[in-house]
């Protein structure tokens, strides 16, 4: 590792830092090719940073769909051709005739995934769609899910594996809102956003429970600007989609997106 390296990242991050840079060397100094699991944005920035740093390893992504959020990787000496290499992804599809499956949402197929014993990293994006639910999964727990998901949020579903072509894709969906700050910090704007008193919202920040573009913010005093995706653990996230002028008052507008 240069010296240096971690001062371009979050404390919470060093373990990641530290996994990512192994691959990478490996790849250089043994020639070892690493297909990870799935990871989200702010760590593929991470591993795009840390293969730039090393002039004779290359990566690839895929999450199985040109849009995918969650990718996986593949690592690899430069001269080894990376195209058209399996990445194992498979689409678990969830059904049910069960007509309070319409009712079910991202979190509650999220959950069932994860009672199961399964890592967040073994999923990549999931979709719920009108017949229930795409889920993006690692091959090698394709299976296992395949066999033991019946159930989910108390709704009895059917399961069944299917290539990365049949995966049906679920459209981004973002609830507008129109509202003034009078700055654009972190906490003025997301306690709007999310109907909350600025005092309520200062905590989960604080606590390390929200992410600005995947990365962990705990300063409630940082600036959001256009294109910004924030995210608090158990409200959900939002995006700066835009910021207007100033009003007769000196607030600022901005229009946010809740993610539905």
């Amino acid at each position: 590792m240069k010296p240096g390296i971690y001062e371009h990242f979050h404390q919470d991050e060093r373990e990641f830092v530290d996994r990512a840079w192994e691959w990478v060397a490996n790849a250089g100094q043994y020639h070892e090719v690493k297909l990870t699991d799935f990871l989200d944005p702010r760590q593929r920035f991470i591993l795009e940073t840390l293969v730039n740093r090393h002039p004779d390893v290359h990566a690839a992504f895929e999450g199985g769909y040109a849009d995918a959020e969650r990718v996986r990787a593949i690592i690899a000496p430069d001269y080894r051709e990376l195209d058209g290499e399996d990445f194992k992804i498979k689409v678990l599809s969830i059904t049910s005739g069960d007509q309070k499956l319409l009712e079910l949402e991202h979190g509650d197929y999220m959950g069932s995934i994860l009672g199961l014993g399964i890592k967040r990293s073994k999923i990549g994006d999931i979709h719920v769609i009108e017949s229930g639910c795409h889920a993006v999964v690692s091959e090698e727990i394709g299976s296992f899910l395949n066999l033991n998901l019946s159930q989910v949020h108390r709704v009895h579903v059917m399961t069944e594996l299917l290539p990365m072509d049949k995966l049906q894709a679920a459209e981004t969906k973002l609830e507008t809102m129109d509202i003034t700050v009078s700055s654009l910090r972190l906490d003025g704007i997301a306690s709007d956003a999310h109907r909350i008193s600025r005092t309520k919202i200062v905590v989960p920040i604080k606590a390390g429970r929200c992410r600005v573009n995947w990365k962990v913010e705990e300063d409630p005093s940082t600036n959001l600007k256009e294109g910004d995706v924030v995210s608090i653990q158990g409200m959900g996230r939002f995006a700066v989609l835009e910021i207007g002028g100033l009003t007769k008052k000196g607030r600022y507008r901005v229009k946010v997106g809740k993610y539905v």
